[in-house]
Formats: structure tokens, C-alpha cells, sequence
């Protein structure tokens, strides 16, 4: 870590993940299982596993957090309510968003495909499990909480 100017500027090392479950990670982005990844490195699969459990974990987290300061400059538009078809959520969303007069940058595929990536633990099949909080900015962008 370097300190310029009484700023802390983060180096590689200094993320969430480990050196080990970056490797492990990059593994799995190129397709491997985890018992390639197991041999490859001479340790168990039982270990890949964890290692990248954890991994995922920590990066789960760091969304989650990275979301919450997105939702700080961004009006709380409304919440899908559980139960709710995701195929209804953009036309809930589009009304909300209308006495705002702010545009929605995403059409309605787009958006139904963003609130899938980004909450995927809220929605099972086509329907909101959870409630989500649905926030606009100014920008037209959409977060989730």
C-alpha cells in the first residue's frame, strides 16, 4: 500500500480476495471443474470448494456494498413486493419513474434481465421471492436493495 498526499491508495493485494481465491476464480472463468483446479494445484477438491465459496462470498459482499453507496444519490422509486411476476416489474417500475420525468435506460428485457443478475437471491423463477427496493437516479440508472 502506498500513502501519497495522506491518501491510502490500494495496491493488488489489498482486495477482498485472496491471492488464492483469485486463482481459483480465474480457473472457473476458463471453465475448469474443481477437481482440475484441485490437481493443478495439488490440493483436495473438498478445498477448491471452500476457497471458492468464499470467494463468492466476499464478492457477493462487496456488491452488496458497492450497491448501497449507488442507492445513496439515487431516489427511492418504489419496491417490488413479493410474489410479484417479473414480467410485470418493468411496467411498475416505468409508472413509478413517470412523475419523475427522469428516462429509464434500460427497455423492458434489459430490465427484467438487470433485476435477475443483481438480486438473484430475491427471485425464484419468474417471480419476486423477497421484496426489493427499487432505486432511480438522476441518470436514468437503476440500483436494487
Amino acid at each position: 500500500m502506498f500513502i501519497v498526499n495522506n491518501l491510502k491508495l490500494i495496491t493488488m493485494k489489498d482486495t477482498l480476495l485472496t491471492d488464492r481465491q483469485k486463482e481459483v476464480i480465474r480457473y472457473r472463468k476458463q471453465g475448469m471443474t474443481q477437481q482440475q483446479i484441485a490437481d493443478r494445484l495439488g490440493t483436495s477438491k473438498a478445498n477448491i470448494c471452500t476457497i471458492e465459496k468464499s470467494a463468492n462470498e466476499n464478492i457477493r459482499r462487496a456488491k452488496e456494498t458497492l450497491e448501497f453507496l449507488y442507492t445513496l444519490d439515487a431516489a427511492d422509486l418504489c419496491i417490488l413486493a413479493a410474489g410479484t411476476d417479473l414480467m410485470e416489474a418493468p411496467h411498475l417500475i416505468f409508472q413509478a419513474a413517470a412523475p419523475l420525468n427522469i428516462k429509464i435506460r434500460y427497455d423492458s428485457i434489459s430490465l427484467i434481465n438487470r433485476i435477475s443478475s443483481y438480486m438473484p437471491e430475491k427471485i425464484k423463477g419468474r417471480h419476486v421471492r423477497e421484496d426489493i427496493r427499487v432505486y432511480l437516479n438522476t441518470d436514468g440508472d437503476l440500483y436494487f436493495g
